[in-house]
């Protein structure tokens, strides 16, 4: 069990990492779309928020694990290695994907400071960034919902592309990052 990155594949711990944030990006998701589905003022309205705003800010605080591993331990090697223009987007879509989970959470965390409400996470109340001011709320909602709409086709672009590769490239890609496949 290792916990650095071999040469041919991620170890443990980026591979951990990898799917639980995207089981915690994905519980994200589901709970502001569940939210819709109940009365405004309702308990699991408002439960259903709550847990966004601790799930996403648990995404935050996790993306700093998975960028100092990035920085310790180089990422394994493709192979067959793709073409100089696949690793230029694969290189922008990580740093859009980056940029997703630390900004939106980072938005939605200076939203609730804004709007001068209580930052839950899990039993604690977290320190508000700035002071009241609900325009700039709005303002930097709107940014956090584009942040959210454009996580959806990042997401979707990176599972098509890592599928793409898998099926009909037939490269390592995908495996590298399978947990159990020593």
């Amino acid at each position: 069990m290792s916990l650095k990155n071999a040469p041919s594949r991620y170890g443990n711990l980026s591979i951990a990492l990898h799917w639980l944030m995207l089981i915690l990006i994905a519980a994200v998701y589901a709970c502001i779309e569940l939210k819709g589905n109940f009365p405004k003022g309702s308990e699991t309205r408002d439960l259903l928020k709550e847990w966004h705003f601790m799930l996403g800010l648990a995404v935050f605080f996790l993306v700093g694990l998975r960028v100092i591993g990035r920085m310790i331990s180089p990422t394994p090697a493709i192979k067959p290695e793709p073409a100089g223009w696949q690793n230029a987007l694969a290189k922008l879509m990580h740093l859009g994907l980056y940029a997703l989970m630390i900004g939106a959470p980072l938005a939605g965390w200076l939203i609730l400071s804004a709007a001068g409400k209580p930052i839950p996470f899990f039993g604690m109340e977290l320190p508000a960034l700035i002071g009241p001011n609900k325009e700039l709320a709005g303002d930097i909602k709107e940014l956090h919902e584009l942040a959210g709409t454009a996580g959806y086709w990042l997401i979707g672009l990176h599972a098509v592309a890592a599928l793409f590769h898998h099926y009909v490239v037939r490269d390592n890609t995908l495996v590298r990052m399978m947990p159990g496949r020593g």
